[in-house]
């Protein structure tokens, strides 16, 4: 109630944080700093009607080809596009530099990166829209004098951008910076790649980790039970 009203948090938000201090609480109950578990009999419900919903594939289209009425606008929408077919949460394409990219004996293009959050790597095969991304801000100032690939802003104006953009171009969905990532796992589960396959490119220890990222959605039921169907059937 605290953290919900003297900080606005929202109820999955002091969820989180709760969860923090519950991790440390048992750390300090495996060293005997204390006796009892205040957490015992304390229930958290983290609320699944407001959790991070993933982006279309159509949704990704519509974004990514809207004509945006500035620049400002359309630089946010480039990095946010980026780490949806990559995978790149947003500490890793801010800290992105020139020798965390690779070219292969086949010539596919690849980011090579530790996670700025786990220095577990990434490692992430670039599709050729990422690569044009790429392109286009190799002789941007702002990016060369920052020593960037990209032109990443702070975190807080990305998600206040990445509003207008959705209201620009008509989703009605809440996106934010961690969005792009769900929406990667997402589309990646929809077109059939393997679950330990995602998780290498997300830079995930096991793919437990994995399966809370990438969503389930309709066209996957859908596949699989036309597979029962034609099973069934034959």
């Amino acid at each position: 109630t605290f953290m919900q009203t003297a900080h606005n948090c929202k109820n999955n938000g002091a969820v989180n944080l709760l969860c923090c201090l519950k991790n440390f609480i048992l750390y300090a109950i495996r060293n005997e700093w204390l006796e009892k578990n205040p957490f015992r009999y304390y229930k958290m419900k983290v609320d699944r009607t407001n959790v991070k919903v993933p982006l279309t594939k159509e949704e990704l289209d519509t974004l990514i080809h809207k004509p945006l009425p500035n620049d400002r606008l359309a630089r946010i929408r480039d990095v946010f596009s980026f780490c949806c077919l990559t995978g790149l949460a947003f500490t890793d394409v801010d800290h992105l530099r020139k020798e965390h990219i690779t070219t292969d004996e086949d010539g596919t293009q690849w980011i090579h990166k530790p996670r700025e959050k786990t220095s577990v790597l990434s490692r992430i095969p670039l599709l050729p829209h990422p690569i044009a991304l790429l392109r286009k801000y190799e002789r941007d100032e702002t990016c060369r004098t920052r020593g960037k690939l990209l032109p990443v802003p702070s975190n807080a104006k990305m998600n206040a951008y990445l509003k207008e953009i959705a209201t620009l171009c008509n989703i009605p969905k809440n996106l934010t910076t961690h969005c792009a990532r769900h929406t990667f796992a997402t589309l990646a589960i929809e077109y059939g790649m393997p679950i330990d396959i995602i998780a290498k490119i997300l830079g995930h220890t096991n793919t437990n980790m994995t399966r809370r990222y990438a969503k389930i959605s309709e066209a996957n039921i859908s596949r699989e039970m036309k597979k029962i169907g034609e099973m069934l059937s034959a």
